[in-house]
This record gives structure tokens, C-alpha cells and sequence, in this order.
């Protein structure tokens, strides 16, 4: 086999693939990690994932893999797999923006405790991935370096905030990636990018070094190619840590083991009447639908779920949201790191704070900022943050309801397949409108998952399955998503992402 199709093999590979064949000494980790720099190299110029390719880091700490393995030392499940980190992450000495220009050139002096776990794990970090501002947006066009494009045909959006982690994990740049996951930040971009996403449980991963948008709905989780890639991941990054109060003090499942199980006879999985119909792709319906009798096939039981609170989900969401926004981006004021303008010797505090923030603060950002603290002012709490926080509520207690008579819940990821770069960009409302499927799950601190159901037939893009677990049972998740991933591969006769354009022949 030649160099070059070596290269092209390891990036093809999925994680779990990757790690053994470093483990048995087939492959060098610094082998898999040149192959897939090489790989950036060769195709994000088209695609914009990556804000920051750390080479330099990413070769030693393969190397340090392969010291180990020479040695004896017993590896771990995903040493030595290359991996994509999104900018909102901390990695000490590397650059974390958060897609803004307010953090342009920061380098925190600290690891978030999801960095400092996979470097224990010896996972290879290659770089920061691209994302909409602070997490503010559905498209990853928020980000103030550029909008990164979807590898499926790049005229089109890859989903946000985390399009960069899914679309270096769809154009093979990375075989595994982490995202967040506020309103559905990794599941949607896994769904139209023909990816797995993985929202975990409320707590069940650190948030210790994520810099907060919304505090009580923000979660780091996994993106991967396969449902077990993103199982092995989530056991690395998941588990309880004493530096964040919101951590849950409780063993992860065994989620690499359900993910393996592929068996689902007698779960009960319940259909949400709210999450379809008026509003989705037909194309969407029609692969969702397919794979839900592919579930039944398998031995699943399937009813319809009402859950009538979701229909306000929406709208609590993006009251609740922005009241925390502009709370946790208040520190962002030019006074102690990052951006700071019009400091020319002569101007107060509070004019190089308000200078800042109009120099470093997008426009998504300042309307997000705008929304919360007018819903937070006196005279306004109770009537719109009081009341969405009431509907946050009967939100969790339909969840509450529907788990007592089903294992699990699934609906389309989205309405729709990627739409056009720009074509959201003037109509905020139809842009929050991507995430009316995903919100309901960070509303409840349930877990989520979105795994790939097919292309629409309409465009032949991407089209995404969601499964929703109660608080601490993600590891149903991937017992269902493992089984349809299975059945969807027998079918399909190879893996989705086979049939996605080839950037680096396109480039």
C-alpha cells in the first residue's frame, strides 16, 4: 500500500478502529496524527472546522502515545485517536476565542476538566474547531473568523453552534470531536451533517473550563462518526468532578456495552406527537419514519406521546437563554483579558467597557445580550422570566410523564435537511426555529442523542434520528442508537458518510 493510501485509510477509519490498531502496534499514533493533519491541510481551507491546528502539540502528545505503548504500559480506549475540540474549551497555552473577536488571541492559562481528561486518556488533540459566537446560533455563520461550510456541499450550513467538531468529523479531518450542547448545539450538527451528536445528562460531564452561555442548560458531550465512537468518548470525558457544582456524583452507565448490545426487543419507544408534521421536510418524515419501523422490526414497541408543553418550549427557551447570557458575558469587559477599546488614557472604565463590547460582540451576541437583561430588568422578571422559567417546569414534568410508560422518546433531530449559507442570516426567528425538536431535552437535563437516518430524497442531504433519555439513563441512548445504526447499515450496505462528496478530490 502507498504512503498516500495508508493516510487515506487511517482517516477512514473510526476511533475504535484507531485505537487498536495503535494498541497492537500496527499503526504509530504519530502515523494516524500526520495522516489526519494531512488531511486538514488538504481540505479545510474549503470547509473552515478548525480555527486553530495545534501540529506541534498534536505530534508530541502522539508521540508520548507511542512511548507508552513501547514501553508496556497498558493503553486506554482511545489513545492515541485523533481529536477536534471546540473553541468554547479551554487548553492551556492554546487559543480559546469562542468564535469572538472579544477573546481574539486568548490563551487560557488553565485545561477545562474535558481537555485534561482527554489528554489523560491519551486521546491526540489536534486543534479548536470553529462555532458560532459564544454559542449564540444554529449555523456556525455567528462566528466572527468566517462561517465554516457543510462537507456534504459546501454552499450549505453545518448546523451550529457546533458545526466545526461535526463537520471535521463528516470530512474526516477528525475522528471524533467534542461539542456543547445548549439547545441542541451538537445534535443538530450531527443531523445535518450526517453525523453522531451525543447531549449527556445534565451534569454527567464536567462543566468546569466550558465558558458558559446559558449555565443551567449548557453541556460538553460527544460527536463521532459511529454510536460506539461516541460511547467510547463519553465514558472518557464523562463522570463526576469536584470543581463543578452542577457535576452529578454518580458513576456514568456502562455505555460502551450498551452501545454493543444492538438489542431493543421489548423497549417501549414512544413517538412525540408534538415534534412532526406541519413544518418538517417531507423528506425528513419520510426517513424518520422508516427507520421507526426498522425499530419495530427489531422488537421495539412503538405509541404516539403527547407531551403538550413542548409546544411552548421554544419560546421559554430563548427567554431563558438570553437572561443567563447576558449575565455570564457581563465579565467580558475589556478590563481583565481579552479585547479592549478606545483605552487611550483618557476615557473612563465605563466607556472602554461599552467600547469593548461593541468592538468585540457580534450582532446575534448583542441581540441575545439586548433580550436578557430587558426580561431580566425590574418590572419585567416575572412576567417573562418568571413565566418561562413556570414552562420549564411543565416541560420536565411531561418528560416525567411519558418516561413512566415509555423507556425512551424520538422525533426528528430537525425540521429540516442544511439549509443555503445565508438564507436564515435576516430572520432570527426562522434561524431559532432549527432547534424546536432539540430544546425540549436541555429545558429538562434529559440526555439526547441524534444519529444519521438517511439523505432526504428531495436534496440528498443528511437527515437526523433523535432519541431522548430520562436524567442518568444515556446509556439507552446508544442502546437504541446501536441497534438502528446497525439495521441502517445492513441496509444502506455501507456508512453514510461513504456517500458524501470527496472534498479532497473537489479541492
Amino acid at each position: 500500500m502507498s504512503d498516500a493510501n495508508a493516510a487515506n485509510d487511517f482517516v477512514r477509519h473510526t476511533a475504535a478502529e484507531i485505537a487498536q490498531l495503535v494498541s497492537q502496534g500496527t499503526a504509530s499514533a504519530e502515523e494516524v496524527t500526520r495522516a489526519h493533519l494531512d488531511r486538514v491541510g488538504a481540505v479545510d481551507r474549503d470547509v473552515h472546522a478548525f480555527l486553530h491546528v495545534d501540529s506541534d502539540g498534536a505530534l508530541a502528545a502522539a508521540r508520548a502515545v507511542d512511548e507508552r505503548r513501547a514501553s508496556g504500559e497498558p493503553l486506554g480506549p482511545l489513545a492515541g485517536v485523533p481529536l477536534a475540540l471546540k473553541d468554547v474549551l479551554c487548553m492551556k497555552g492554546i487559543p480559546t476565542t469562542c468564535g469572538s473577536k472579544v477573546l481574539e488571541g486568548w490563551r487560557p492559562p488553565y485545561d477545562a476538566t474535558v481537555t485534561s481528561r482527554l489528554k489523560n486518556a491519551g486521546v491526540v488533540i489536534l486543534g479548536k474547531t470553529n462555532m458560532d459566537e459564544f454559542a449564540m446560533g444554529s449555523s456556525t455563520e455567528h462566528s466572527a473568523y468566517g462561517p465554516t461550510h457543510n462537507p456534504w456541499d459546501l454552499t450549505r450550513i453545518p448546523g451550529g453552534s457546533g458545526g466545526g467538531s461535526a463537520a471535521a468529523v463528516a470530512s474526516f479531518q477528525a475522528p471524533l470531536a467534542v461539542g456543547t450542547d445548549t439547545g441542541g448545539s451538537i445534535r443538530q450538527p450531527a443531523a445535518v451533517t450526517g453525523t453522531v451528536g451525543v447531549k449527556p445528562t445534565y451534569g454527567g460531564v464536567s462543566r468546569y473550563g466550558l465558558v458558559a452561555l446559558a449555565s443551567s442548560l449548557d453541556q460538553a458531550g460527544p460527536c463521532a462518526r459511529t454510536v460506539l465512537d461516541a460511547a467510547l468518548l463519553h465514558e472518557t470525558i464523562g463522570g463526576h468532578d469536584p470543581r463543578d457544582s452542577t457535576s452529578i456524583n454518580q458513576p456514568l452507565p456502562a455505555l460502551v456495552d450498551a452501545a454493543r448490545s444492538l438489542d431493543v426487543r421489548g423497549l417501549r419507544i414512544g413517538l412525540v406527537k408534538q415534534l412532526g408534521g406541519e413544518g418538517y421536510q417531507a423528506g425528513v418524515e419520510q426517513r424518520f419514519r422508516e427507520s421507526l419501523d426498522l425499530l419495530a422490526g427489531l422488537g421495539a414497541e412503538i405509541e404516539e406521546v403527547d407531551c403538550p408543553s413542548f409546544d411552548y418550549a421554544l419560546a421559554a427557551y430563548y427567554l431563558i437563554l438570553p437572561s443567563e447570557a447576558s449575565s455570564n458575558l457581563a465579565k467580558f469587559d475589556g478590563m481583565r483579558y481579552g479585547l479592549r477599546a478606545g483605552d487611550d488614557g483618557e476615557r473612563s472604565a465605563e466607556e472602554v467597557m461599552a467600547l469593548t463590547r461593541d468592538a468585540g460582540f457580534g450582532a446575534e451576541v448583542k441581540r441575545r445580550i439586548i433580550l436578557g437583561t430587558y426580561a431580566l430588568s425590574s418590572g419585567y422578571y416575572d412576567a417573562y422570566y418568571g413565566q418561562a422559567q413556570k414552562v420549564r417546569t411543565l416541560i420536565q414534568r411531561d418528560f416525567a410523564a411519558a418516561f413512566d410508560r415509555v423507556h425512551v422518546l424520538v422525533s426528528p433531530t430537525c425540521p429540516t435537511t442544511a439549509f443555503p449559507l445565508g438564507d436564515k442570516l435576516d430572520d432570527p426567528l426562522a434561524m431559532y426555529l432549527n432547534d424546536v425538536a432539540t430544546i425540549p431535552v436541555n429545558l429538562a437535563g434529559n440526555c439526547g442523542l441524534s444519529l444519521p437516518a438517511g439523505l432526504a430524497p428531495e436534496d440528498g442531504l443528511p437527515v437526523g434520528f433523535q432519541i431522548m433519555a430520562p436524567p442518568l439513563a444515556d446509556d439507552r441512548l446508544y442502546r437504541v442508537g446501536g441497534a438502528l445504526e446497525a439495521a441502517l447499515l445492513e441496509r444502506w450496505g455501507a456508512p453514510l458518510l461513504d456517500r458524501a462528496p470527496d472534498l479532497a478530490v473537489s479541492a
